[in-house]
């Protein structure tokens, strides 16, 4: 085969150890180092000492991230691998052997690099990332108080729809402080609430003990802890957005997405699109597209394949956002699915199409305009027709049609 790179290098990478293998015209040369920044460095000169330019490793958990951080500043071109497409021939396996075959595969040009974005994206991605972690801890923890809830015989939740909304949260730090009147809590209805004071009454009997009022407390300030904490994050990610600001505003205007999902997306995939040759690409990459599976001419499985699961988590939410506006073209394509395919299809296919929407925004710099709920109806009119008509005169019904004219040409 055809040697691509001269001077390149394999590495196995561990918790505790590096295994790097160089080839190089003069041979092969292997070497185990440490995990340790000290012992990182090391490495690094030694393979500037042998003129490495490529190195590639596969992507191992979060044991690659060290080594990639110190490679990008020097002249090394750093590769990380899927362990899919990095796997040895099985039995005999090392970790010398496995450095040397990722080192020979790199030589030869047969290893396909991930995509890493630069350090201000990937910082960005981990501040988004730990943000969603909390909004989801945040709702774990809501569930927990509507469980203690109910083991105190307590049915707030049956009225109440937003357990820690205005009046709920009162009657939960009432409930903290000793308070057992149903009376005196439903009086701090506020709102539409006031008309149901009857139904809170009767929820609001119940049997609450000392140790679940002192969870309760627990429970109520955890919450408010993680509040503060996503405010935190908020105002951070809000500045290193900064830049971003008119791709911002125009993802925003698609339906289903807001402003903390659009900031979802942007840290997932970026702004510059040139690294995707198109939208068919990206969808690929982010793990939201027909997986492709075909042996003998006959078509199997076409599950989704693994791909970037918070870029695909966040589109499936905005998808499902999506789904609940009225006369949006997304809305219509959802439902259209969800009839014949169920609704966890139609997401991942709305999500989808969000993306396609997103990929040629970015790359076009154009502005969101929506077909509207019609659009598969006017896609295929005749058929809509006949088989309005096919119904109408089934029911016994003589149909004329006549078209309507243009009142906009009048």
């Amino acid at each position: 085969m055809q040697v691509i790179y001269e001077r390149c290098c394999g590495l196995d990478v561990h918790k505790k150890s590096v295994t790097a293998c160089i080839i190089t015209p003069e041979g092969k040369e292997t070497r185990t180092f440490g995990t340790m920044t000290r012992d990182l460095l090391e490495m690094i000169s030694w393979l500037e000492t042998k003129g490495v330019t490529q190195v590639a490793m596969e992507s191992t958990g979060v044991y690659w991230k060290p080594i990639y951080n110190l490679l990008e500043e020097t002249g090394i071109q750093p590769l990380v691998v899927n362990a899919r497409d990095i796997k040895n021939v099985p039995g005999r396996k090392t970790d010398v052997k496995d450095a040397e075959w990722i080192a020979d595969l790199l030589r030869h040009g047969l290893l396909r690099g991930s995509f890493i974005p630069s350090r201000g994206q990937r910082e960005l991605r981990e501040l988004v990332r730990y943000r969603r972690s909390l909004v989801e801890e945040q709702s774990r923890e809501a569930n927990r108080i509507q469980k203690l809830l109910e083991g105190a015989n307590i049915k707030l939740g049956d009225v109440v729809t937003d357990v820690l909304g205005k009046t709920g949260r009162e009657i939960l730090e009432c409930l903290v402080k000793g308070e057992t009147d149903p009376e005196k809590l439903a009086g701090l209805a506020r709102g539409r609430l006031k008309k149901k004071r009857d139904q809170l009454v009767e929820a609001l009997v119940g049997i609450i003990g000392p140790h679940q009022r002192m969870m309760l407390e627990i429970q109520l300030r955890h919450i408010d802890f993680l509040d503060r904490e996503i405010a935190r994050l908020d105002k951070e990610i809000e500045e290193r957005m900064r830049p971003f600001a008119e791709a911002l505003e125009r993802i925003d205007e698609i339906h289903g997405l807001g402003r903390r999902s659009s900031e979802e997306i942007l840290a997932e995939t970026g702004t510059d699109m040139s690294r995707f040759p198109s939208d068919a690409h990206l969808a690929s990459w982010a793990g939201i597209c027909p997986g492709n599976n075909e042996s003998a001419g006959k078509r199997l499985s076409g599950k989704t394949r693994k791909g970037n699961p918070h870029l695909r988590a966040a589109l499936v939410r905005a998808a499902r956002a999506a789904a609940r506006t009225k006369g949006t073209y997304l809305s219509a394509l959802y439902h259209r699915l969800a009839a014949r395919r169920g609704a966890n299809r139609a997401a991942i296919a709305v999500g989808h199409a969000i993306l396609v929407i997103i990929y040629h925004l970015l790359k076009k710099g154009t502005r969101y305009q929506d077909l509207g709920s019609d659009y598969f109806d006017k896609l295929a009119e005749k058929a809509v027709v006949s088989r309005t008509v096919a119904r109408l005169e089934a029911l016994g019904y003589k149909v004329t049609l006549e078209k309507k004219e243009d009142e906009t040409a009048a």
